[in-house]
């Protein structure tokens, strides 16, 4: 929080070997550490997009990985929530 010291973000879980290349990995953890990320570095209100456009897409109907109970691959995952985050108000992201 002090960012005095270097940070790292990344997902708690191992990489998964048994699932590499499948598309079938939940992508999840991972766009959270980004947005960890942009919050450490001052972009809050990207970091807040991108939460938000996650949290809708997991309570809603939105595709799913394996894991969760859905049939969606890793790519249409990211993709879900990077069209969800393109529909935020442009005076609410910092590009």
């Amino acid at each position: 929080p002090e960012r005095e010291y270097p940070s790292m973000f990344e997902p708690v879980h191992g990489s998964a070997p048994d699932i590499a290349g499948k598309n079938i990995a939940n992508p999840i953890a991972q766009i959270c550490s980004g947005a960890m990320m942009l919050e450490h570095l001052g972009e809050a209100a990207a970091a807040k997009e991108i939460d938000r456009a996650v949290t809708k897409m997991l309570a809603e109907d939105g595709p799913k990985t394996p894991d969760l109970g859905g049939k969606a691959s890793t790519a249409e995952v990211g993709e879900a929530v990077a069209a969800e985050v393109s529909l935020a108000q442009p005076t609410s992201l910092r590009l």
